[in-house]
């Protein structure tokens, strides 16, 4: 797994930024099901960026924690190699033979603002916006019922086994 984070706005927290971002997207994608390499893509914005993409991208005028940009329509209900054709390079590296999975953006400020909101570190409300941006890169949803009960049972089972807890 190729974990992409460019220097420019790398914020600074109190835990390795990497290392807690790899090992999350890891145990996501395991835990999910997708057991094929993949290549994903983390950067941070301030607020007024996020806003500005959240309003070019899902037409909602306002700040938001983490946006997803997902390369490939993926199914969760289904296995993920039936969806995915290596020999496809639209969404497969051609250096590495990874999927390219796509981009998480996150919001610095947000994650501070909602740590402290929520009463837990920073650290765990990093790996939580990482894992759910994760599984949006493989085709979680929780815009109905279902797909969002489905998606927050995901979510507390990763992060319960990656033991970054609130």
């Amino acid at each position: 797994m190729t974990l992409i984070i460019p220097e420019e706005n790398m914020p600074e927290f109190d835990f390795d930024i990497f290392e807690t971002a790899e090992s999350t997207v890891k145990k996501t994608l395991s835990m999910a099901g997708f057991d094929m390499e993949a290549e994903v893509s983390l950067s941070f914005v301030g607020s007024e960026e996020i806003r500005e993409l959240n309003k070019s991208y899902r037409g909602v005028d306002s700040v938001t924690d983490v946006l997803s940009f997902p390369l490939i329509g993926l199914d969760p209900s289904k296995p993920y190699s039936e969806s995915i054709s290596l020999d496809d390079l639209d969404y497969v590296n051609p250096d590495t033979g990874e999927v390219m999975l796509g981009d998480i953006v996150l919001c610095e400020e947000r994650v501070r603002s909602q740590a402290k909101e929520y009463g837990h570190s920073i650290k765990r409300e990093f790996a939580f916006l990482v894992c759910h941006s994760t599984l949006h890169l493989i085709g979680y949803d929780h815009m109905e019922d279902e797909e969002r009960l489905c998606m927050e049972a995901m979510q507390k089972k990763i992060m319960a086994e990656l033991s970054i807890n609130r």
